[in-house]
């Protein structure tokens, strides 16, 4: 079927193509019967507007490039929900990879979208920062680029990151304040920025509380479920069970609780769990997981506004946004006397 074009309608009704273009465009210097006429009469033409000229005649894409690590964890799923409704919002279209805690996928994709002329970033990396000369390469010749996360704050570029040492303190804290003797810290990947932030606020917590060294201990596990089993496998292997266990994150303490239960260890009354982000699953599991929670559209949604500022006048400064969160204690982590 012929596309219906703005020629069309104009040859219809017998009226210019400029006075139809500016009955599409709300201009002003048409009268409101005109207008009127030529909207309807498109309407019943089937006649819409061709995407592809507006955004050239805008110089624009209108499009968004988003790379995520992954999508096995609900974090990113949220955040790109949040995204999209603040880009959506305003004429953009979000085109989402994801880089499967890749470092070179991450690359390929990000390469893929600057050259399909998308009109800027949103990068969530993945574990290390091997790409980040690259990427600080085009954010410095002008491209826009907004980091979200897994950053580290002295990168000199625009970036929302979360206070992972402040919220892992706090959480070390409270585990300590229940009277927890020995307490290990199972963290993310050595290279990663927030394993680094949660592991100083670790141990922050253990000096301010002068517990002895001996009684801590931080485990390098990973990011998922299955590596949080693993890490207990190999403690209970090595009889080395504390009595409470703070996690990089909520997969990583589900999968750790898992284990610990499959072997006859009951929580909290043997072993304590607190875990870190506060997915929808902390509620659901038995007991109900303590967890700090991110503010995971807001910080989505401040990425956002901060690329679109870029996007419109990228001599903006380089700005960093830091969030706050919120510690929710529940059954996992009460001592029970």
């Amino acid at each position: 079927m012929k596309h219906v074009t703005i020629k069309d309608v104009a040859k219809r009704l017998n009226v210019s193509i400029s006075s139809v273009s500016r009955a599409f465009n709300n201009k002003y210097d048409i009268k409101k019967e005109t207008k009127d006429l030529i909207l309807e009469t498109a309407k019943e033409m089937g006649y819409y507007p061709n995407p592809i000229a507006k955004k050239l005649s805008q110089r624009k894409s209108l499009n968004i490039g988003v790379v995520v690590p992954e999508f096995i964890n609900e974090y990113y799923s949220e955040i790109v929900i949040a995204l999209q409704e603040v880009l959506i919002s305003k004429g953009y279209q979000i085109l989402v990879m994801q880089s499967d805690e890749n470092p070179e996928l991450e690359l390929n994709n990000v390469q893929t979208l600057i050259h399909s002329m998308t009109d800027g970033l949103i990068i969530a990396p993945t574990v290390g920062n091997k790409n980040m000369a690259y990427y600080l390469e085009q954010h410095n010749a002008g491209y826009p680029i907004v980091f979200l996360n897994r950053i580290d704050e002295t990168v000199p570029a625009t970036k929302v990151i979360f206070n992972n040492v402040k919220w892992s303190f706090f959480a070390t804290e409270h585990l300590i304040r229940q009277n927890f003797e020995k307490i290990y810290h199972l963290s993310g990947y050595e290279d990663l920025s927030v394993s680094k932030e949660r592991i100083e606020g670790f141990k922050k917590a253990m000096v301010k509380h002068n517990v002895p060294k001996e009684n801590y201990k931080v485990i390098e596990a990973g990011l998922q479920a299955n590596e949080g089993m693993e890490a207990i496998e190999d403690l209970l292997f090595n009889q080395d069970i504390p009595n409470a266990f703070f996690c990089v994150n909520d997969m990583v303490a589900m999968g750790a609780m898992k284990t610990l239960k499959d072997n006859g260890y009951r929580v909290p009354e043997d072993v304590a769990i607190i875990g870190f982000t506060e997915t929808r699953m902390a509620e659901l599991v038995t007991p109900q997981l303590s967890s700090v929670k991110q503010p995971t559209g807001e910080m989505a949604k401040a990425a956002a506004e901060l690329l679109l500022k870029r996007i419109e006048n990228n001599n903006e400064p380089v700005e960093t946004v830091i969030m706050n969160g919120e510690l929710n204690i529940r059954d996992s982590s009460v001592k029970i006397k």
